[in-house]
């Protein structure tokens, strides 16, 4: 009976599970640690340098205490994630390789691992920073990426790229250098928020990515800020690009979206909006300041709600060529117009007479650029006038039934303006880049 009893502990005991620990890991020594590690495991790596590549198979967590560094030797991928539950923090990650078609990165998060965390590192220098490919519910939040910048840009990887990964978020990171800030690519239900972009081409580049998020983030002198392409039910809210140097933002094959409450100001060579075959979207309370083109849309874009948007002191501030007459109010509400000479004598808050941004010598000079040297001529004169005396002489384009009297406001805190105002300083210095040339092709 004894002898039974001792079997029955004996065997109790082998089938516990193992408690995790936590582990402090010396510089060195990160392979032996992972190797021996049990499922839940917290491994604290210890200020120095560690050699990578590490693969990471099973749920743990790795902190880096500070100075921890994981070097991965210039070769492949520095850490390689395949588990669920697994949280990667504090660490600074270098020395990926530069293979673009095996996506060399600084993290890779394959499928079939779900609910990996990436927060707190700084990862510096790899071809991509993180690669979400394939797998579901990461959280990708506060990291620095700073990509390469000894090649061109378009040699260059991303900060995030994403593919077929539902449910990402990235949220809270400073990007800079590399391709793209965020590449998204076949991919839904995303969330991509509250991000930095500096010194890019694109700062959010959206591809065949559905039912997705991208609010509250901040483009600063990139190329262009935000390019949503070929992609369905977007959000698109409370975004800012400042200084981007071609275009704000695009909605290219984009349909569906909703675009509320985004400032683009200033600084681009070209567009603060192009809107290229993009249908249904709603596009509200956004404020397009300071470009050559307020908002250009082509391409049959025009079963669109544009509605409560501000258009300040654009060179143009619209462009369509077109003969069909496109209303730009929703009900009572239509857009405000800084160039608009409008008087509310019923204080209702929309002016007295419907505004039109384009008239038919902006059409020629659209078609006929060498036109602009008759811009003062009289005859140039005669037709705007008689265009403003007869308007059933005017061609087909946008009216505003109901224009604002007052633009909406939004804000830019000082520490975002005082980057703009560097990104803006050394404009002279930069060229466009020309993967940019052709944008609707991307």
């Amino acid at each position: 009976m004894l002898a039974v009893a001792r079997a029955l502990i004996l065997s109790l005991a082998l089938a516990a599970p193992a408690v995790a620990a936590e582990v402090r890991v010396a510089p060195g020594d990160v392979a032996d640690a992972l190797a021996g590690s049990l499922p839940g495991d917290v491994l604290i790596l210890a200020p120095g340098l560690h050699a990578g590549p590490v693969l990471i198979d099973r749920p743990l967590t790795i902190e880096g205490e500070p100075g921890a560094v994981i070097d991965g030797g210039g070769a492949g991928s520095v850490i390689v994630i395949t588990a669920d539950d697994v949280t990667i923090r504090g660490l600074e990650i270098r020395g990926s390789g530069g293979d673009s078609s095996a996506l060399d990165s600084g993290i890779r998060i394959l499928r079939p691992a779900r609910g990996a965390l990436v927060e707190n590192n700084r990862l510096i220098g790899n071809l991509h920073g993180v690669d979400v490919h394939g797998a579901t519910d990461s959280v990708v939040r506060g990291n620095v990426i700073e990509g390469r910048r000894d090649r061109h840009v378009n040699s260059r990887g991303n900060g995030v790229y994403i593919w077929n990964a539902p449910g990402t978020v990235i949220e809270g990171n400073d990007i800079r250098w590399g391709r793209d800030g965020i590449f998204s690519n076949t991919s839904r239900t995303g969330i991509y928020r509250g991000n930095l972009f500096r010194d890019l081409r694109f700062a959010v580049h959206y591809m065949y990515t559905n039912d997705g998020e991208v609010s509250g983030n901040v483009s600063i002198g990139n190329t262009l800020g935000f390019a949503l392409m070929f992609s369905n039910r977007i959000t698109v809210r409370g975004n800012l690009s400042l200084g981007d140097r071609t275009h704000g933002m695009m909605l290219n094959y984009a349909n569906n979206a909703v675009v509320e409450g985004n400032l683009v100001r200033g600084g681009t060579h070209e567009k603060c909006t192009f809107i290229y075959n993009a249908h249904k979207n709603r596009i509200a309370g956004n404020r397009f300041e300071g470009c050559e083109i307020g908002i250009h849309f082509t391409a049959g874009s025009e079963r669109n709600t544009i509605t409560g948007n501000a258009f300040i002191g654009n060179r143009n501030q619209v462009k369509y060529v077109g003969t069909r007459h496109i209303e730009w109010s929703d009900g009572e509400t239509g857009n405000f117009w800084s160039d608009h000479p409008a008087f509310d004598l019923d204080g209702d808050g929309r002016a007295d007479s419907p505004f039109r941004p384009n008239d038919l010598m902006d059409h020629i000079l659209w078609s006929q650029p060498a036109a602009k040297l008759l811009l003062g001529s009289p005859a140039v004169q005669l037709v705007r006038w008689s265009q403003a005396a007869f308007p059933a002489i005017l061609p087909g384009g946008v009216v505003d039934s109901a224009p604002l009297m007052r633009a909406p406001e939004i804000a830019v805190p000082p520490h975002i303006a005082a980057m703009e105002a560097v990104a803006l300083a050394g404009r002279p210095d930069r060229t466009v880049d020309e993967d940019a040339e052709n944008l609707t092709s991307h």
